[in-house]
């Protein structure tokens, strides 16, 4: 298996010193040639897995977790094996951060990745710090860093994965210490089949098979509540439910596990410490639409949640629970545009996570071309309480007019960071003080985000706002994931936003030109000592009006 590869690689390497350029071997056709050898490592590594479209990324992921890579020659086996041209695959695999292609003239890139997140929260923690640091100490021969995007951690900032050990409150200790006692996921405690059934868990759901239950007054129930898409847009469930059931079936049904928006981590914290919730009101929410099956997007930066889904989900088989409603897994890797309903769908379908043209909606044109129910963790894990205690139980949670509860993903300059469950309504005033201990001592409120990298940068002078969708909107943000970063009068708010600027342009699809371009622009344009508002201003305009997806549109708000 690797002489060949060894050999392979040293022709192209001669051809290419001796000509000065990637020279074709003349005994071969032109193009890329398929070897009978690497199709068979190929089907050895992808044992068990069926050769489907849909299935693609799965395969990436299988042969990159066993060989730590992708090799040119696996990637036109899969091609030959998949029934698909190689450019498709490479297309694929090259669109995601955590898959490696290594050319045939290259080196594969060092066994061990350790992943320093160095987004908002962890950069005011010291990630930039953390990583110079590391490069010194680690052995490059036997490991990289890697500087990435937020991995969903804020609250123990700085953080970073060592393969697929978290580690939390890093410091160069800690995480060469963990290269060196195991790099597999580390499994919290959590709520499992066993235990959330003895408390009546699936109750609900049972008697909806039974026929005790009727569909269109769950869908009033849904409404009544005031539920809305935790997600992002804040879409009202009830509405959703009735419009996707409104379409010929079949239909089906995805979760957005996606969570990929900076300073954003409530849904991990649900699926470990109680994925059942989410589990139930998927069913429930699928039984009462009509969607034939479910699937779980979940983003490859959580490691443990995705362990934790895939013992639950095997509970849930075992048990029939998924008998009338089948649930699968999909895989991440590494694509906050996938974040994007559209873009997650062409995901889960095997392909680039680029975002559609819509109209038609995916209510209507979705998953595989059928009308599609989509929601995030953290609405369907209410479903469960709002069936068990009515509409009005959760409506009335909400303060100051506001209805239902939510979770905010907190981190910045507090003491008590974290998930805080919270009435719909609550200021940041009230979030810093009454359930985050307060500022950190010497710190004082300058600025927040309200909604992550895409809900803007807002003055302390604007933190008695009720948080809740629709507040922050007439003043150019939203609160979109509920993702809360508190600033201080320590921090910068130019460095802040030039962060989450190329933050954004690092994770631009690149399918329209206003925000692959725009991004790289506002980015240099910041990086100036001296601001040019009003070309800035004119840049962020064309952005917002003329970016195919939230994005793009959203990507100049920080600013």
């Amino acid at each position: 298996m690797g002489n060949e590869w060894a050999d392979r690689r040293q022709r192209v390497l001669f051809n290419k010193h001796e000509a000065g350029y990637l020279k074709r071997d003349t005994s071969q056709p032109k193009g890329r040639q398929v070897e009978s050898s690497a199709v068979a490592e190929v089907r050895h590594l992808l044992a068990g897995l069926e050769p489907r479209r849909d299935l693609l990324i799965e395969a990436l992921h299988k042969i990159q977790d066993q060989i730590g890579h992708l090799r040119a020659d696996h990637l036109s086996a899969v091609a030959e094996i998949f029934k698909l041209s190689q450019a498709e695959v490479f297309e694929v695999g090259s669109f995601y951060h955590h898959f490696d292609i290594v050319r045939e003239e290259e080196n594969p890139p060092p066994e061990l990745t350790i992943r320093v997140c160095d987004s908002v929260s962890c950069m005011l923690a010291g990630a930039n710090e953390l990583v110079a640091a590391l490069e010194k100490k680690v052995d490059g021969k036997r490991m990289r860093v890697s500087r990435v995007p937020c991995i969903g951690r804020c609250a123990s900032a700085p953080a970073a994965n060592v393969g697929k050990r978290s580690v939390d409150n890093a410091t160069v200790d800690k995480i060469i210490e963990a290269t060196k006692s195991g790099t597999s996921p580390k499994l919290p405690k959590y709520e499992n089949l066993t235990s959330y059934l003895s408390k009546g868990g699936y109750d609900f759901y049972r008697s909806c098979l039974d026929g005790k239950q009727d569909s269109k007054k769950i869908i009033e129930t849904m409404s009544d509540s005031g539920l809305r898409g935790m997600g992002g847009a804040g879409f009202p469930a009830g509405r959703k439910w009735s419009i996707v059931k409104g379409f010929p079936g079949p239909r089906l049904m995805t979760i957005n596990g996606d969570e990929g928006e900076v300073g954003t981590f409530k849904d991990r914290f649900w699926l470990e410490k109680e994925p059942h919730r989410m589990f139930e009101g998927a069913l429930i929410a699928a039984w009462t639409v009509g969607c034939k099956k479910i699937y779980i997007y979940m983003r490859d930066e959580y490691p443990a949640v995705l362990e934790i889904l895939r013992r639950e989900i095997k509970s849930l088989d075992q048990a029939g629970l998924t008998k009338k409603t089948p649930i699968e897994l999909r895989r991440g890797a590494g694509a906050y545009i996938c974040g994007e309903e559209s873009a997650m769908i062409e995901s889960i379908e095997g392909k680039r996570g680029l975002p559609r043209q819509r109209p038609p909606y995916i209510a209507e044109v979705g998953l595989f071309g059928l009308p599609t129910l989509n929601h995030n963790v953290e609405t369907l894990s209410w479903i469960p309480d709002i069936v068990a205690h009515g509409a009005p139980w959760f409506a009335k949670k909400g303060k100051s007019g506001h209805c239902g509860l939510r979770s905010f993903s907190v981190s910045g300059r507090v003491k008590i960071p974290g998930v805080k469950v919270v009435p719909a309504g609550t200021t940041i005033d009230e979030l810093i003080s009454e359930h985050c201990g307060g500022m950190i001592d010497g710190h004082i409120l300058k600025g927040f985000l309200p909604g992550g990298a895409s809900g803007g940068i807002f003055p302390a002078e604007m933190s008695k706002l009720p948080l809740d969708f629709g507040t922050f909107e007439e003043h150019g943000g939203f609160i979109g994931s509920h993702a809360i970063i508190i600033l201080s009068q320590k921090d910068s708010v130019k460095d802040v936003a030039t962060n989450l600027i190329k933050f954004f342009r690092h994770e631009s699809c690149g399918q329209c030109t206003p925000c692959r371009s725009g991004t790289e622009k506002l980015v240099g344009l910041l990086e100036k000592k001296k601001l040019d508002t009003v070309l800035i201003g004119e840049l962020s305009e064309v952005m917002q009006d003329s970016s195919i997806c939230g994005l793009g549109q959203a990507a100049a708000n920080p600013v």
